[in-house]
């Protein structure tokens, strides 16, 4: 992957595409420790208001939907009311980054999740933050899946059980997870059928001193049950040792009270728990996938090294969450 910190010609000349050629100079270019699958660099536009950008470079061979689907699946979010970056311009071309990448308008804020949940200046955005995700996954449900065309659909418990055997690495305890889910899978309802984000999470979102200012990383995108995203947000990985179900920080009434208000859904909470049993399973599944990169030789990196080391990690969560 060719950088725009080494070659800076190639950030101009992208610019001068996207945004015209009186964009100016871009400055202060910096490369985020934010996104284990993609390069994410922010940048300013001294030209532009507002001021600040971010380019976001895919990383290649990731299970990951085209930019150009992840970019119009933003903008169908945020057209339903949901605080998405605005996106300035995307491409699934590879040149001149040898991946395909997207431009957006910079959200300043909060991202890391140690400093959101124990930080005195975000005491108000941890008491909104259940309510204030149920009413944004609650105004998602509503987004037609015709608005995004291009998304994958379908059963996301066999997608993640052939990913599961194609790693060929045995984990018994996510086998016997795997047998749960798949016994005690609810009732499909077409009705609920809709736009998914798929890695809807503390970590993924800019927040504020007063809550959630945007939802990143729209990546993992796809048509499915609106309760995944519900169970993916209160499962105990991304509770970042939290005292509190939601995020670490919220009450299950509070999300699951905004989220009927906001679509009319009732959640029933037997189901709740089974999506979250998924996500867990799914997460330890993703930690396989991610120290694979890096021991095949895809991407050689420390961070998704370590990422792979919680897989017994995620056994021990499914152990305590399986009923």
């Amino acid at each position: 992957m060719r950088s725009p910190a080494s070659e800076p010609e190639l950030l101009q000349a992208v610019l001068n595409r996207a945004l015209g050629r009186a964009t100016g100079v871009p400055v202060n270019l910096q490369r985020l420790s934010a996104g284990a699958t993609s390069s994410i660099w922010s940048f300013d536009l001294p030209g532009r208001r507002p001021i600040g950008h971010i380019l976001r470079i895919a990383a290649p061979g990731t299970n990951r939907v085209p930019v150009s689907v992840e970019a119009a699946a933003m903008q169908a979010a945020r057209e339903a009311g949901v605080p998405v970056p605005p996106v300035l311009y995307s491409t699934d071309n590879t040149e001149p980054f040898d991946a395909p990448y997207m431009i957006m308008e910079r959200v300043e804020g909060e991202s890391i999740a140690r400093h959101i949940l124990r930080e005195p200046e975000f005491e108000p955005a941890r008491k909104a933050f259940a309510s204030q995700c149920g009413s944004i996954l609650g105004r998602l449900s509503r987004t037609g899946v015709e608005a995004v065309p291009g998304l994958q659909e379908g059963g996301q418990l066999e997608l993640w059980a052939e990913i599961l055997h194609h790693l060929e690495v045995p984990v018994p305890t996510f086998e016997w997870a795997l047998r749960y889910l798949e016994r005690e899978r609810p009732a499909e309802d077409p009705g609920r059928r809709g736009v998914v984000h798929g890695d809807f999470r503390l970590g993924n979102m800019i927040l504020g001193g007063a809550g959630v200012r945007a939802v990143l990383d729209w990546e993992l995108v796809h048509v499915g049950d609106p309760l995944e995203d519900l169970g993916w947000l209160c499962a105990r990985p991304w509770r970042f040792r939290g005292p509190k179900p939601v995020g670490g920080m919220g009450d299950y009434d509070d999300l699951l009270g905004a989220y009927h208000a906001e679509c009319g859904l009732e959640v029933d909470r037997d189901e709740l728990r089974w999506w979250e049993v998924f996500a867990t399973l799914r997460w330890g599944i993703i930690c396989l996938l991610q120290a694979s990169r890096h021991l095949n030789g895809t991407d050689r990196s420390v961070e998704l090294a370590t990422i792979g080391r919680r897989v017994a990690e995620t056994e021990l969560d499914l152990l305590d969450c399986v009923p």
